[in-house]
């Protein structure tokens, strides 16, 4: 915990950005209840699952000073389940589900944050919108009152040399100037979620301000 705190202190130090706040995303996938309490003893307040039978699952057992963050892929067919219990949706991706999280917010009540999740890279195997498909993405979503946009969430290949990805992390945070400049209401590009425990660095280089570590804080996993 203290090294990874070293080294986003560090990676602020050498973009520019010294007294700038990153968000430790702790990714608690696999992870038990016990060990989840006990990283929030240690100042951990944001709580990652890429799943919702997950968030179901530990909701009520997880200390309730916490911020809980949707970063994985979202079927329509279940938030029902998660749009009153998480701070934000990382992965908005298509129209259909923007539908669903306005439709199921108003019924709540409330104005759901969400991050638009962008495919920098256009792996096959990745979700998200391609970059030129972000801007007529966020005017057809301008009208649903119940959605506001927090802003942008990508995630770069898995390579050895995370200098090879650091393109995506700038093409993120470049698109999102683009986004700022157009001055929409309700759209506020506050966060950009990128960096993982193997690129994390280079992420917050280039702008990063919400980083989802998984491995860095619990060590590796056996999925």
């Amino acid at each position: 915990m203290l090294k990874v705190q070293e080294n986003i202190e560090n990676a602020l130090i050498r973009s520019g950005r010294k007294s700038e706040n990153v968000n430790i995303i702790a990714v608690t996938k696999t992870v038990d209840v016990d060990i989840i309490n006990e990283i929030i003893s240690l100042g951990i307040n944001n709580i990652g699952e890429n799943k919702v039978q997950e968030i179901q699952k530990k909701y009520d057992n997880i200390s309730d000073n916490v911020n809980w963050h949707m970063i994985g892929h979202l079927q329509s067919n279940k938030v029902k389940y998660i749009v009153d219990k998480v701070n934000l949706i990382h992965s908005l991706d298509r129209l259909s589900l923007a539908k669903e999280i306005n439709k199921r917010a108003k019924a709540k009540g409330i104005v759901k944050d969400v991050l638009i999740q962008v495919n920098i890279s256009e792996e096959k195997s990745k979700f998200g919108l391609k970059k030129e498909e972000v801007v007529p993405f966020i005017e057809k979503i301008l009208e649903m009152e119940n959605i506001r946009i927090k802003g942008l969430m990508t995630m770069a290949p898995y390579v050895d040399n995370p200098e090879e990805v650091r393109y995506v992390f700038r093409d993120l945070k470049n698109l999102g100037y683009q986004i700022e400049n157009r001055n929409y209401e309700k759209v506020e590009m506050e966060y950009f979620s990128m960096g993982m425990t193997n690129d994390y660095k280079v992420a917050i280089e280039e702008g990063s301000n919400m980083v989802r570590l998984g491995t860095a804080l619990f060590g590796k996993r056996t999925y």
